[in-house]
């Protein structure tokens, strides 16, 4: 399985549409603390559907517990429209961990520049950017693309 992690997502039906893609898409969700809001809200569940409760979901108090776990090395990738080395380039292989930041403001700057040759975008217009869960939809995809042959057995 390939993991999400969605480092303090802001957006409710964001996080639902995300969860819906992971798990359509051979994925774990991570959750990193601080959410923007509860996951009780009816917005997150409309989003989910009923997808929600099946899906392999994890919460953690922030981002430095999350890495006591997983520690980052080469299967860890950092999206953001600051990268400069395209999503499809990367090798992502099976159980990589694959990091969004919040719908207003991205992942940290030191995070991106710690993990810079780690860190990937998205080809898209200058100025532009794209909506959290079609980012998610899009390199999920091409991991599932890179890794078919294991997948659809």
């Amino acid at each position: 399985m390939f993991n999400i992690v969605l480092v303090e997502p802001r957006i409710p039906q964001n996080t639902g549409n995300i969860g819906r893609l992971c798990l359509a898409g051979w994925a774990r969700l991570h959750l990193i603390h601080p959410l923007g809001f509860l996951l009780s809200q009816k917005h997150l569940k409309r989003a989910g559907m009923d997808y929600w409760d099946a899906l392999e979901k994890y919460e953690w108090d922030h981002l430095e517990h999350f890495w006591q776990h997983y520690p980052p090395n080469e299967e860890h990738f950092f999206l953001s429209t600051k990268g400069k080395r395209n999503y499809f380039e990367a090798n992502l292989k099976d159980e990589c961990f694959l990091y969004f930041g919040r719908e207003d403001a991205g992942l940290r700057e030191d995070i991106l520049h710690t993990h810079s040759s780690q860190t990937l975008t998205l080809p898209m217009r200058q100025g532009r950017s794209i909506n959290l869960a079609t980012c998610v939809g899009a390199v999920l995809y091409e991991a599932i693309r890179q890794n078919a042959s294991s997948l659809l057995e």
